[in-house]
């Protein structure tokens, strides 16, 4: 089967730069709500037979015209919500984004019992993400799925699922809001990754430049190290 991921509108805490992942969360902003508009034009050339969207209020919003545009309806679904924040919530400050990414970036990495305080584990977050995508599966095993999400939890379930997406590949290469990753496969098989925000995603790791927002934001600090290591959470 084939999956988009998209990553919701442009929200007022992207442009504040806020770790901002309780629900519901906020709505989009006047260029969010023009770039969910502009998804139905943009997948055009997809066959959609099934939409999921998080819990939180952004991605509804931003899969709305969408759905509207194809008739069908949005399964409102809590595993694919953005990975929680934990006590760093609405925070902006580079420490605590630094803390956020390197954290969450070290799960695919093999680290997944790492935790933010009062947040999840990489245990907890990719199992209840790859739940949907096997309901996803199960239900539409031949056809193209979207799933409107977020920038991080998108980054981080495809660095830990897609063969061809490296830790470091994922953690250099923002994703802009409505930005779309394409992967293909099935949970028993796999999955290959097939575009990155509009590239086709290359056999080695490549540097991305950051976006408004933390969730889409490269990782800042050093190259992250091998998946044995942790990657820096210093300034």
């Amino acid at each position: 089967m084939r999956l988009l991921l998209i990553r919701h509108g442009q929200t007022p805490s992207n442009l504040g730069h806020f770790l901002d992942t309780a629900r519901p969360g906020p709505g989009l902003t006047g260029l969010g709500l023009r770039q969910a508009a502009a998804l139905p034009r943009a997948l055009a050339g997809e066959d959609i037979a099934a939409l999921y969207a998080s819990t939180l209020t952004r991605t509804q919003l931003t899969a709305a015209p969408l759905a509207a545009e194809r008739g069908i309806e949005v399964r409102i679904r809590d595993g694919i919500r953005e990975l929680s924040a934990g006590d760093l919530e609405m925070r902006a400050d580079e420490e605590a984004v630094r803390q956020y990414l390197t954290t969450v970036f070290a799960w695919p990495a093999g680290d997944v019992g790492r935790r933010l305080p009062g947040g999840e584990d990489g245990t907890e977050a990719l199992a209840r993400f790859d739940a949907v995508v096997a309901e996803a599966a199960e239900a539409e095993e031949h056809g193209t799925v979207a799933l409107v999400s977020h920038g991080a939890a998108i980054r981080v379930w495809a660095a830990a699922r897609a063969r061809n997406v490296t830790v470091e590949f994922a953690a250099r290469h923002s994703l802009d809001n409505t930005g779309v990753v394409v992967v293909e496969g099935s949970p028993d098989s796999g999955w290959t990754a097939l575009s990155w925000a509009g590239t086709v995603v290359p056999a080695v790791t490549a540097s991305g430049e950051a976006d408004g927002g933390p969730a889409g934001r490269t990782v800042p600090g050093p190259e992250l190290g091998p998946a044995t290591d942790h990657p820096t959470t210093s300034s």
